[in-house]
């Protein structure tokens, strides 16, 4: 029997096509990476009967990213990596072993039909699934075709099934049109933002953002908000003048005019008008018109006015909305959230849609009128010939969803049965006024039908007082006439809805990507979110666009990303070849690269006016190990400490605070070490300012602390304070903590697994000594006399804290994260780790079986 291997793009998409299409009689198991389940059954495939496993990735298996030496920020020039920097792709999330997993999955297959997202990230996701699959597959000898593209925009049995009966082929052109976008905002973006980075970092202390970074369209996004607050910093208001009229007739209430004139910005002019108005007691009906109108029905829903409208209604964030939009789509509650289409197909079943909804009790009396009355035709709207418009799938409650998932949904519920509803219609009834010379008008609207804004209430006619009933000819009596003053205001902060109309007009993203790049801009405090989801941009935000237009105009206006896109969209139908369009936009932007570096300078001058020089900002803490002066501590992101004299800067750990280590010093190169500590109940290790950034032996990288250092006899070192392999992650070792006491505690430097022991001990030495069990080092320890644990009110002892049976209930893990693999069989898979004793230092221990000890201390994760 044949075996076809499908694959979905996640887990609990992957369970329920398996469920659709084996009529819930599949047999479930968990794949070899822990995440990814298999769910296999039998079934009819091509004429045959065969053997289905029906699995998952989780997004992207593969990211592009440039090879080991071009991620030297210290080592590459940024322009090398327009061109020279080779490109390779390294699996997305090393910890799923995703391609292993495929692999064990496809071995001795014959067939594999792709279930991923039918968008073009979804097909470039297919070719790198091939690529794991196609080398362990049987191979076909007689050219019958074994690879299957399923395409589908919902979650129900019905799209499942027709998508399984018209398989086709994955689309290579789809795909090539992701891997340019990847391959362009890698290159472009890494070399703008390691130069800048570097360059603004190494001059100011107080830019508060970690990364200075550049995106061909997270850039021109920036630029839009930026553009907003210039407006509104150069508006100068301008005051102007219009007249208020209010006439009466017999006792109905007085009616308020609007000035046919609307205003004037000149108050003589304005007085001049008044005085007119004012000789005259009466003011004359000239007209009376009433027109029916209707309010349309909206166009069906697509991407990027649910983006909008979550944003601007429901208070969530784009790239919120998209993750709750992606759930309620894998959970079979709404179609495909990414789509740029706004016309349902012609045969789309649109009754069958809306039936579903009719026990619904916030709008069954509006579905059923419908379904009774016959619904009415959708407005003709764009097809872009990807997926049908969002739409709901099957009935839901709030209790289903939760609060921000129900929300959602009920909109888009909500919409739906807007599109198929008849049009508000409403009269329009419009006065026109002579009071004297002058014109004025006053009109109202009375409802005629409520349509569509039955479920869509807030965008419903308001409730007007009626106007007067008159005709041609009649008079009113003049109340008042007076001239009013005010003034002309400037545009508020745009809003994300704003901000995403923008983005859609000038091709900025795509209708997947417009979340990330305003989140982005978020993250990197260029803006914050104010009151009613508002984007003001910081200090930061506003020189770097200013400083963009200075140097060159085109790196943060939308025109280059537009066009870019463009040719991007023409590599996906074919018609424009990947590797000169790369080629071509490489070569436009590694210009501008150069321009910019020659330019900087009038960005720096920019910079200077808001941002304080680095050697005039932070406080002294630790003492240079070359010129021995202090070095001041910048506290702002990225914290790090500069020593003014010699003009250099040092890169500390981030998101943690920062104090001096009792003036020790490393017997290296003389750099007073610094603690970085993230809290009482966290960890804290030793860091050499200078070891940190630049690494001292061959097994060390940058960004180790001491507790990571292999320094054969330095006090402070791993080799001094290891005491054995961490029971959880793979390769941590558990660090003694000198500076915890009377908490004492160790703590795994690769994890944030913390053991807290000895508690209220005078002293905790580790000692040179190894247990002969796990090979973890022995501790000494002093115990209080008064509070000793130790039997016959001993003081010290010296023992193994993994093995030693009077250590045994001395010892508590905390803060673990995961479960190890030597917790599901109850016993160890290996030894400890020491400290490397006459072997390589933090190398791994024989596996020793160690006591129950060990197996008590797990239990703390279970």
């Amino acid at each position: 029997m044949k075996t076809v291997l499908m694959v979905a793009e996640k887990p609990s998409l992957a369970q329920s096509i398996a469920k659709i299409l084996s009529k819930g009689s599949c047999s479930s198991r968990k794949g070899l990476n822990g995440a990814c389940s298999v769910h296999e059954y039998t079934g009819g495939f091509m004429g045959q009967n065969v053997r289905f496993k029906m699995t998952s990735v989780c997004g992207h298996i593969m990211s592009l990213d440039f090879i080991g030496k071009y991620n030297n920020w210290d080592k590459v020039d940024p322009a090398e990596l327009f061109s020279k920097a080779p490109t390779e792709k390294k699996e997305a999330n090393p910890k799923l072993s995703m391609v292993k997993f495929l692999q064990v999955e496809a071995k001795g297959c014959d067939y594999v039909v792709l279930w991923l997202d039918c968008d073009k990230e979804g097909e470039n996701i297919c070719f790198e699934v091939l690529d794991a699959v196609q080398p362990v597959m049987n191979k076909s000898y007689s050219n019958d075709q074994s690879v299957y593209r399923a395409k589908f925009s919902s979650i129900t049995d019905l799209d499942i099934c027709n998508a399984m009966n018209r398989l086709g082929e994955p689309n290579r052109n789809e795909a090539l049109s992701v891997d340019a976008r990847q391959e362009l905002d890698l290159r472009i973006g890494c070399a703008f933002t390691r130069f800048q980075t570097k360059y603004f970092q190494g001059k100011y202390g107080n830019l508060d953002s970690s990364l200075i970074s550049f995106g061909p369209c997270q850039t021109p996004t920036l630029g839009f908000c930026v553009e907003r607050h210039d407006k509104i910093q150069s508006f100068k208001p301008e005051t102007y003048w219009v007249i208020q009229a209010k006439v009466f007739k017999g006792k109905d209430s007085p009616l308020t005019l609007d000035w046919d004139r609307v205003r004037v910005f000149d108050r003589e002019v304005g007085q001049m008008f008044v005085n007119l108005a004012k000789v005259a007691r009466e003011a004359k009906v000239e007209s009376v018109s009433k027109k029916e109108k209707a309010k349309q029905r909206p166009l069906a829903l697509n991407t990027v006015e649910m983006l909008r409208v979550a944003s601007s209604a429901l208070g969530m964030g784009p790239q919120h909305t998209m993750q709750i939009a992606e759930r309620l789509y894998t959970q079979g509650y709404i179609s495909y959230p990414r789509t740029e289409t706004t016309h349902y197909p012609e045969n789309f079943d649109l009754k069958g849609t809306l039936r579903q909804q009719a026990n619904n009790p916030y709008w069954s009396d509006s579905v059923k009128t419908l379904l009774a009355e016959g619904i009415n035709r959708p407005r003709k709207g764009a097809d872009a010939g990807d997926h049908p418009p969002i739409t709901p799938m099957r009935a839901a409650s709030e209790s289903e969803l939760g609060s921000d998932g129900w929300r959602l949904y009920e909109y888009i519920t909500r919409h739906f049965i807007a599109t198929i509803s008849h049009d508000c219609k409403y009269l329009q009834t419009t006065i026109s006024f002579s009071i004297n010379t002058e014109s004025f008008s006053c009109s109202g609207k009375t409802l005629i039908s409520t349509g569509y804004t039955e479920v869509m209430p807030w965008q419903g006619i308001p409730l007007e007082e009626a106007l007067p009933v008159c005709e041609r000819g009649d008079s009113f009596t003049v109340d008042e006439v007076k001239l009013q003053e005010k003034q002309t205001s400037p545009p508020d902060y745009l809003t994300e809805a704003e901000l995403i109309t923008l983005m859609e007009k000038h091709g900025i993203g795509t209708d997947a990507s417009i979340p990330v790049h305003i989140n982005n801009i978020c993250q990197r405090n260029y803006v914050t979110v104010e009151n009613g989801r508002r984007l003001k941009p910081t200090n930061l935000g506003i020189v770097l666009v200013h400083g963009y237009y200075k140097i060159d105009a085109e790196l943060v206006l939308p025109t280059i990303r537009s066009a870019v896109e463009k040719q991007l969209n023409l590599i996906a139908l074919g018609k424009a070849n990947f590797h000169q369009v790369l080629q071509h936009t490489l070569d436009i932007f590694k210009r501008k690269f150069h321009y910019f570096v020659d330019s900087i300078a009038g960005m720096d001058e920019l910079m200077e006016v808001s941002f304080s020089p680095i050697a005039a900002t932070g406080k002294p803490l630790s003492r240079c190990g070359k010129c021995h002066r202090f070095m001041k501590y910048i506290q702002a992101k990225p914290s790090r400490l500069h020593c003014s004299h010699c003009d250099e800067t040092y890169s500390l750990p981030q998101n943690g605070a920062i104090k001096l280590y009792k003036e020790l010093r490393c017997p290296l190169d003389e750099f007073e070490l610094v603690l970085w500590t993230s809290g009482s109940r966290g960890k804290s290790y030793p860091v050499c300012p200078y070891c940190f950034s630049n690494p001292p032996f061959r097994d060390m990288k940058k960004g180790m602390g001491c507790n990571e250092c292999t320094h054969p006899s330095c006090q402070h070192s791993l080799n001094s304070l290891g005491i054995g392999q961490c029971v959880e992650c793979e390769n941590g070792v558990l660090v003694f903590d000198p500076t915890s006491g009377p908490k004492w505690r160790m703590a795994c430097n690769k994890c944030n697994v913390v053991v807290h022991f000895f508690e209220h001990a005078h002293k905790v030495q580790v000692s040179a000594e190894s247990c002969e069990v796990c090979e973890a080092s022995l501790v000494a320890v002093d115990f209080n006399k008064v509070r000793s644990p130790l039997p016959d009110s001993e003081t010290q002892h010296a023992g193994c804290v993994f093995c030693d049976s009077v250590f045994q209930d001395l010892v508590e893990l905390k803060h673990a994260t995961m479960r190890h693999p030597m917790h599901r069989g109850g016993g160890a898979r290996r030894g400890g780790r020491g400290r490397g004793r006459g072997r390589r230092p933090g190398g791994r221990g024989n596996p020793k079986k160690p006591k129950d000890k060990m197996a008590a201390l797990a239990a703390y994760f279970v």
